[in-house]
């Protein structure tokens, strides 16, 4: 079994990101940035693919990492995580105990203001307790993927049209085709704080895109669980626009995209 990291990154040097990100598998590193380029390195025996690519979106760059993955297992990764010694082992280690997995979701150590998940035991996961991992978490076998011809949204996350999103969207799809996904306490390494690619306060755009994206997550239930977010975050949230307004952008969000 063999484990490949999906990278995704943004106007970064390939060379410099390899060492930075302690890499010690196999790879693929998507650079969008400002021209078109491909090179191969080779780092502690490790074969590493370099593409820049002049174009953004986030949902774009795992989409091309996907479409080149050859590993058994692809872990997805962001340019600001740094792993720890033996990240490789403990990926493979847990599929091999748990064969019926067909995506596992790891711990990754967080700024407190980031961190919106912390696994402390194995469990299984669902649609309704899906909703606040991030995309660096997931670790999933590709040829399960590929046959369930699975990719990321490409109008959600940083660099598209709305907020973020893809991760909850591919999660969402992941478990709705009937694959068996589990979180466990096992930690890979962390990650680098630096400004939020997407996040820019609670403004309007955030509650319309908030709104855009319960659609997609939730259907018919969209209103109800956008009354259930704000119920519960609001205190925070909704201190420079209220939660009446807030919710009516959310709905309003909700009906700009329904029937799509």
């Amino acid at each position: 079994m063999t484990l490949e990291v999906l990278v995704s990154a943004v106007n970064q040097q390939i060379r410099d990101l390899i060492e930075r990100m302690h890499l010690e598998s196999d790879a693929i590193i998507i650079n969008q940035t400002d021209h078109f380029a491909y090179e191969e390195y080779k780092y502690q025996d490790n074969i590493i693919h370099g593409y820049n690519f002049a174009e953004k979106g986030v949902g774009l760059s795992r989409n091309n990492a996907l479409l080149r993955a050859k590993g058994d297992i692809v872990l997805f990764s962001d340019e600001d995580i740094i792993y720890d010694a033996g990240y490789a082992d403990k990926v493979l280690k847990e599929f091999e105990k748990h064969p019926e997995a067909d995506m596992v979701l790891f711990n990754i150590r967080v700024g407190e203001s980031r961190a919106t998940y912390y696994t402390e035991k194995f469990h299984r996961v669902h649609i309704w307790n899906a909703g606040r991992y991030p995309t660096y978490s997931f670790a999933v076998r590709r040829e399960r993927l590929q046959a369930a011809n699975i990719t990321f949204s490409l109008l959600f996350g940083g660099g598209a049209k709305y907020s973020n999103g893809e991760d909850s969207l591919f999660l969402k799809d992941c478990l709705s085709y009937g694959f068996k996904v589990y979180a466990t306490p096992v930690e890979l390494g962390a990650e680098t704080e630096r400004e939020s690619t997407w996040f820019h306060g609670y403004h309007e755009k955030f509650f319309i895109d908030r709104g855009v994206l319960y659609h997609f997550l939730y259907g018919k239930l969209a209103g109800l669980m956008a009354v259930r977010f704000l119920m519960a975050h609001g205190k925070v949230m909704c201190q420079e626009i209220p939660g009446k307004k807030a919710l009516q952008l959310m709905k309003a969000g909700i009906r700009s995209v329904r029937g799509l």
